[in-house]
């Protein structure tokens, strides 16, 4: 459909960022609501995103453009500084008004303050709406009236104060400016990369894609404490990319699953829960990133060997469960969350790789990458971060990929190199006789690398060095083997 023409003389710009959607968002439903006319804007502002991110994003913004050219509307699509462009489209279109929904990373906190004294100052009206988290940071407080420090009693917290505010119903239209602004062609946004052609077999990135995977999830629900820790199986949701763009509303996930009126035990919404309880911290806690949020870990002896951290990169480590996760992650830009808690805790603890290595490798290869979720999580499994994973657990790669993969399906599929090899074998090739490996026509340190460190040993080694920095403190060793308390079964990284 091709826009509508000519109404209101003075429009609203309404400026998207990680928020490309129509149904349930708050700043178009606000700018429609004003009677003005709209142009819905987004400006490529994030020279720091990285390259799957980059991808998810081109295509996102393709499917929102389509969707707005449907009701009448049209992208404006700009790359540069934000306030340089907001700017320049006051003085093209003679908009009074902008619209945009909260973000709260540190860079972009201060951003938005700079920009909206700068458009206020030139007597542009600013309007701010909520961004999609189910609480906005500042809204939740432990009794004592500070920031919580511990996921439980803020899920809890959260959980039993949270409404679902009123829904925000698609528009069936927009109403057109007297003119449209210049805009950037789409194909500046695409990403093409040899990579790039393996994920576009493996999402639909769009609002649409987001609510067809969204209407499979209540056919995961009977079983979702069972599957969602098995790679082997399609247990979880896979609904991060399209949250960390902003593709659904996380208050229409919160309305179409919270059915049973007992949210705490919801282990959906608990995940939900935890990507808030990773908000919060992030925006009272704005070092997140790139400080240890537990001091004490400041003096831990991280190494540097370029070989091993290729060899984790690559997915080439000579143990299996490791391997398959890093190849799933460059194959499609996505991992399962179990085994990004081993890939991530094998390149702390086996490799002595500090975590903000693997924070930025994710960074780069994640279509869900997402500041505060990447941030809390590798601190998570460092054992250095706020709630975190006890620095004694070191997931034993071996015994986490018999549990969770028993058949070794998940190894198949992403190593193939491997797939003919007894399942009795296929956790540790290593271990298999040599007849074992002829017959499987798997020649170790050809076919398939021999284990690059040997984990009893490092897990020694990373435990002594754990103990060293804390001072001899915290609890006796346990064994990784086990499965973690509910209190940690989370999908941390999805």
């Amino acid at each position: 459909m091709r826009p509508s023409k000519i109404k209101s003389p003075a429009p609203a710009l309404v400026w998207l960022r990680r928020d490309l959607r129509l149904l349930d968002n708050p700043v178009l439903a606000a700018a429609a609501a004003s009677g003005m006319a709209v142009i819905p804007v987004f400006i490529d502002d994030e020279p720091q995103l990285g390259g799957a991110a980059r991808w998810w994003r081109g295509r996102s913004l393709a499917a929102l453009g389509n969707a707005l050219d449907a009701i009448g509307s049209k992208l404006t699509l700009r790359r540069g500084d934000a306030l340089d462009h907001l700017m320049s489209l006051v003085d093209e279109t003679g908009a009074r008004e902008i619209h945009f929904n909260r973000r709260f990373e540190p860079a972009g906190l201060a951003d938005d303050a700079r920009i909206m004294t700068d458009l206020r100052g030139r007597g542009i009206e600013v309007h701010e709406h909520d961004g999609n988290r189910l609480h906005q940071p500042w809204s939740l407080k432990t009794l004592k009236g500070d920031p919580f420090r511990v996921f439980t009693p803020f899920w809890r917290r959260l959980a039993e104060s949270y409404r679902a505010p009123p829904r925000h119903d698609r528009p069936g239209n927009l109403t057109a400016p007297m003119r449209w602004p210049g805009s950037d062609h789409i194909a500046a946004f695409h990403v093409k990369a040899p990579w790039s052609v393996g994920m576009a077999n493996h999402w639909q990135p769009g609002e649409a894609g987001a609510l067809a995977l969204m209407d499979k999830v209540h056919e995961k629900l009977p079983e979702y404490g069972a599957n969602r820790d098995r790679p082997d199986r399609s247990g979880t949701s896979r609904l991060s990319p399209h949250l960390a763009w902003g593709e659904i509303s996380v208050h229409e996930i919160w309305r179409r699953l919270a059915t049973d009126g007992a949210p705490l035990q919801n282990g959906f919404l608990r995940e939900l829960g935890w990507r808030d309880f990773n908000t919060h911290l992030l925006y009272h806690f704005p070092r997140l990133p790139t400080q240890n949020w537990n001091a004490q870990f400041d003096s831990f002896p991280f190494e540097t060997s370029t070989d091993k951290l290729t060899a984790w990169q690559r997915g080439l480590t000579g143990f299996p469960i490791v391997d398959a996760g890093m190849r799933e992650l460059w194959q499609t830009g996505w991992m399962h969350n179990r085994v990004r808690m081993i890939v991530a805790s094998f390149l702390i603890k086996d490799l002595l790789t500090d975590w903000r290595t693997g924070q930025a490798w994710f960074w780069d290869t994640l279509v869900d990458a997402d500041l505060a979720q990447n941030a809390g999580n590798w601190q998570w499994v460092a054992g250095s971060g706020a709630d975190a994973a006890p620095y004694f657990r070191v997931f034993n790669p071996t015994t986490q990929s018999i549990k969770f993969d028993p058949d070794g399906a998940y190894i198949r599929k992403w190593i193939p190199e491997l797939a003919s090899l007894p399942t009795r074998f296929i956790h540790a090739p290593a271990s298999a006789p040599l007849d074992v490996l002829v017959n499987a026509e798997v020649a170790l340190g050809r076919d398939y690398p021999l284990p690059i460190v040997d984990h009893a040993a490092a897990r020694l080694r990373a435990l002594a060095l754990y103990k060293s920095v804390t001072r001899g403190g915290g609890e006796p060793d346990i064994d990784e083997s086990q499965p973690a308390s509910p209190r940690r079964q989370r999908e941390l990284f999805s």
